[in-house]
Order: structure tokens, then C-alpha cells, then sequence
């Protein structure tokens, strides 16, 4: 007997943690349990040859909202290559709608529904060593003989202590992102959001964290990232596992978590401002800075309080923020997302990530959203296509806003060239919106650019401004070789030839790990210096300093 643990993960730096929790609290059966995992990047064909390579007697796909078409393709496939398997289906997308999903596809036997590591261990001993029966196992819903479907009765909650630790052979994760969970479940009722239907909020035992983590601070692992939906929820926790972080830093692993700003303490901000730069980063939901919007969608959330936490964090200079906001959710017209745009811009978060509702099946969202009015795609992802506050042609420009904002902004490759536009504007929003119908107009969101030609690009949309000042090309220049040593000189650089001496002095004295670039200020030569040996360790630009 074989079974196949499925993962189609979004990309090839992720891993898939539930298939190896799985394989984890089954590894009494070694070999007959078998992972497997592959991308959305990947030719269906090519992954469905690989499976069929591997003769499994029963494929269990980990189904989520960015694989489901590709996994309901394969298992069409699937059951006429490999007949004599059976299916079986796991994760959030299919554990709120089993049984249409059954419907939808005649040739699985069933779904694991919630916590598999409650569900699969009965099954794969069910299959293994034919103990048990369908009927006895919770947590699924399944096809009987006679082809009836079946919902049995829900899965017990996990005991966070009793998850083994997946991460002993990291040769596995090479090149990957290592994801850990030190809790399940959220504090928050968010109608949009799967965590609000999870079971209780249980954590895993602060000492078994710190051993755990310290494994990964031994071997040096780039980037953990939490999977904890709101990690600062318990304070005193917290400030537990922060301090611990603090003081066994080995600088070189990053710490990723998503937390509500809201519930920092002055306690974790004294923590914080002390860390080595880049020991972690924080990912912060604002969603909307509408409070109508706000209470529409049960979140809980004190702006003013978001505010001042992540201007304090800001100005410590050793924290990436990610701040999300979801466009297209109830009383949020395109007026009021702009505003909540441009709050969250004022903000300065390293990454401002722009997304759009996703009509989740087992939400609240998704139970309303014929009496709101929101219209979605019907098939995965179930982006939202409209609501009466936000028409289509409005979600097409935050599209393109989105796509600006990702190129521009969050790539932080022009900062300086943008702080100098955005003078012109009273509004950031305004500004993207531009820089989108401009791409849209000229055709350039079809194509591919470079880095140097999405400079080029901006300087057409410049000229077209008519704001004829030579101080854009210099912040682009200076953009530029704050990130890198250029092998090439642009055309629209400054002509160094009438500095050959003062450039061949200074080049004498601080060598050739550096770039020495001439400006100009009220008329007069500003030489600049980019240090590549001392870059900063949160933006990894070049140190930059004036010359005398």
C-alpha cells in the first residue's frame, strides 16, 4: 500500500507544512507514505506522468484556493490513468464545502475536513493495516460503497504539543522558505478571513518553541516565517519569545510575523528597537482605514493606535513593514479606498501590499454576499469582480495601481525619484492611478521592461508632465547606482569628463568597491559617494555619502 501526500505549492520557495505534519504523525509507515511536492508553475501533464510514475494507491491532495483548479484537473485525469486509486482531499478550500465538492468531482472518495492530523492517521491505518472504517473516522465526509455521501462528525482539536517537529532533515527544505506554527486559531472574527471558523486559539509551549527555533538559529536558516494569524495576540508570550529571539540572534536568520499593531506594548516596541537590523519583519492588516467598512467586516482594529505603533517601529529603522489593505470590500467605494490608500502610504511601510477580496466558501463574506451584493469569480480563487460600491472598471484601475505600486514602490528602486514626483501630487493614490492609465495607454502593461527601461518609462511620463527640471534625472541616477555599481552609464547621466581629475583623486583614495557620482546643487558640483562594501543591512543599498 502507497499513499501519496499531494502538494501544489504557489511557488517553488514555498513548502507545503501540512503534508509533512502528516507524514509526521504517521511515520510509523515509513515508506508507504510517500510526499510529494510540486508548483501551479508546472505543466499539469508533467505532474500528472510523475504521479502516475509512483503507482500510489491513494493520492491525498493538500487543496488550497491558488491549486484547486490545477488539483480538480488532475483528479479528472488521474482517474483514468491510475482507475484503481482512490482520492482523497485536504486544506481550507475544501474543508467549508466537502460535500459540493464531492458533487463536483465523482471520482474522490472523500474529504478530510479541518486539522488532518486528527484525520489521516485513522485513514492511513485504515488502508495500511485495514483496522477501522470509514464510518468511525472524524473529521471526513466520504463516498460510501453505494456511492451515498457521508459527513461524519467533526475532528478533535489538535494538541499543539503533540505536533512533531518536521525540520530534522533541512537538506529537504534547501532553498525554501522553512514555515512554523507556534499557535492555531485567531483571537479575531474577520468576515472575510478562514481563521475566524478555526477552533480555539491554542498555542504550543513556549519551551518547546525556543528549542525548536534554536535548531533553526543552529543551522542558520535565511527566513522562518510564522504562520501564526495574529502572533501578538498574547503579550506576555510575546514579549517572551522576542526577548529570547533578541538574545540568541545569530545574525543571520530573519523572523517573520503577522501581527495586529493594535496590541503592540510599549514592552515589545523596547524589545524591537534593540533588534539587529532585519532579525525580523511584521505584516500588518489594516484592510481598510474606513471604520464604517471596518465594523461591516467584524474587524476590530483602533487606527490611531496603528498609526502610532508603526511610525514608532519606523523610526527604529530595523523593521520591514508589510502592510496589507483589500480592495473591494462592503461600503468601500473607490473615494474611500483612496483615502484608506493614502493613510496606509503615510504610514511608509517597506512593502505596501494591495489585494483584493476573496469570496472565501465557509465565511462570513461568502454567506452575505448575495444580500451585499458582491459578485466574485465562481471558480478559485473567488476574486471579487464587483460590489455595488466598487464596479469592474473601478477594480480594473486598482489592478493597475496595484501592478504601479509593486514596480515602483514596493521594489524600492526609485525612492528618490518618487519622493520628488509625489511633491507634485497631494495624493500618492492619485499619482499611481496616473502612472497606471499612462502604462495602460502607451501599451506597456502587455510587455516585459527591464529595469533601466522602466526608468526610461518614467521619464516619458515625466516629459509628458511637462515638468522640465533636471533634478528628476538626478534622483534616477541616484537611484540607481545606490543599488548597484552600473556597468553601463545611462544616456541621461550627467558627462563626467570635466571632473576626470577631482574623480581620479578620490578614486585613489577610497578604491574600487565604490562609485563616485557627481550632482549638482544651486549650480555647483556635489560629489557623492555609493560604498557597496557598506550596505545597509534592512534596504542593502550602497552607504551613501557627500565628499568635501
Amino acid at each position: 500500500m502507497r499513499i501519496l501526500l499531494t502538494a501544489i505549492n504557489a511557488k517553488y520557495i514555498h513548502s507545503n507544512l501540512a503534508v509533512y505534519n502528516l507524514k509526521a504523525v504517521t511515520a510509523k509507515y515509513g515508506d508507504q507514505i510517500e510526499i510529494a511536492e510540486y508548483t501551479i508553475n508546472q505543466q499539469p501533464d508533467e505532474i500528472l506522468a510523475d504521479i502516475y510514475k509512483k503507482q500510489p494507491d491513494v493520492i491525498a491532495f493538500s487543496t488550497y484556493i491558488w491549486n484547486r483548479r490545477m488539483v480538480g484537473e488532475l483528479i479528472a485525469e488521474l482517474s483514468k490513468v491510475l482507475p484503481q486509486a482512490e482520492i482523497w482531499v485536504g486544506g481550507p478550500e475544501v474543508s467549508y464545502d466537502a460535500e459540493a465538492f464531492l458533487m463536483e468531482y465523482p471520482k474522490v472518495r472523500g474529504v478530510m475536513r479541518g486539522e488532518g492530523e486528527t484525520v489521516f492517521p485513522a485513514l492511513a491505518s485504515l488502508y495500511i493495516e485495514g483496522t477501522g472504517s470509514f464510518q468511525t473516522i472524524a473529521g471526513i465526509t466520504y463516498r460510501n460503497d453505494q456511492g451515498e455521501l457521508q459527513i461524519n462528525e467533526d475532528g478533535a482539536p489538535v494538541n499543539m504539543d503533540e505536533l512533531p517537529f518536521v525540520y530534522d532533515h533541512l537538506e529537504d527544505f534547501s532553498h525554501k522558505i522553512i514555515y512554523y506554527e507556534s499557535s492555531r486559531g485567531c483571537p479575531f472574527r474577520c468576515a472575510y478571513c478562514l481563521s475566524s471558523l478555526e477552533k480555539k486559539l491554542r498555542f504550543r509551549s513556549l519551551d518547546l518553541v525556543k528549542k525548536e527555533l534554536g535548531f533553526f538559529l543552529q543551522a542558520e536558516v535565511p527566513q522562518v516565517k510564522f504562520l501564526d494569524r495574529t502572533f501578538n495576540c498574547n503579550p506576555r508570550r510575546t514579549v517572551d519569545l522576542w526577548q529570547w529571539i533578541l538574545d540568541h540572534d545569530n545574525g543571520i536568520t530573519n523572523f517573520h510575523f503577522e501581527i495586529a499593531a493594535d496590541l503592540i506594548t510599549e514592552e515589545e516596541l523596547a524589545i524591537m528597537e534593540q533588534m539587529r537590523p532585519g532579525l525580523i519583519q511584521l505584516e500588518i492588516g489594516v484592510q481598510s482605514t474606513n471604520m464604517e467598512t471596518v465594523h461591516e467586516i467584524d474587524r476590530v482594529m483602533d487606527l490611531d493606535l496603528v498609526r502610532n505603533v508603526t511610525a514608532k517601529v519606523k523610526s527604529f529603522g530595523n523593521i520591514h513593514q508589510h502592510l496589507d489593505l483589500i480592495a473591494g470590500l462592503p461600503g468601500e467605494d473607490l473615494d474611500s479606498f483612496h483615502k484608506s490608500f493614502d493613510d496606509v502610504f503615510a504610514m511608509e511601510p517597506e512593502q505596501l501590499q494591495l489585494g483584493f477580496l476573496k469570496v472565501l466558501r465557509g465565511t462570513k463574506i461568502h454567506r452575505m454576499a448575495q444580500q451585499y451584493g458582491i459578485v466574485c469569480h465562481d471558480k478559485a480563487p473567488y476574486e471579487v469582480l464587483s460590489t455595488p460600491w466598487l464596479p469592474y472598471k473601478d477594480l480594473l484601475l486598482l489592478k493597475g495601481v496595484e501592478e504601479m505600486v509593486e514596480l515602483y514602490y514596493n521594489s524600492h528602486q526609485y525612492e528618490k525619484t518618487l519622493e520628488e514626483i509625489l511633491k507634485n501630487y497631494g495624493s500618492p493614490f492619485a499619482f499611481f492611478v496616473e502612472l497606471a492609465e499612462f502604462y495602460d495607454r502607451k501599451g506597456y502593461s502587455k510587455i516585459s521592461h527591464s529595469r533601466m527601461a522602466r526608468y526610461e518609462i518614467l521619464r516619458e511620463f515625466i516629459s509628458e508632465k511637462d515638468w522640465a527640471d533636471p533634478v528628476y534625472d538626478q534622483c534616477m541616477i541616484f537611484d540607481l547606482y545606490a543599488r548597484e555599481r552600473l556597468k553601463s552609464r545611462p544616456a541621461f547621466a550627467a558627462d563626467r569628463s570635466p571632473y576626470k581629475e577631482q574623480l581620479r583623486e578620490y578614486e585613489k583614495i577610497y578604491g574600487k568597491q565604490v562609485h563616485i557620482e557627481i550632482f549638482t546643487r544651486d549650480g555647483q558640483p556635489v560629489f557623492v559617494l555609493f560604498d557597496y562594501a557598506r550596505r545597509n543591512p534592512l534596504t542593502n543599498d550602497a552607504h551613501v555619502e557627500v565628499l568635501g
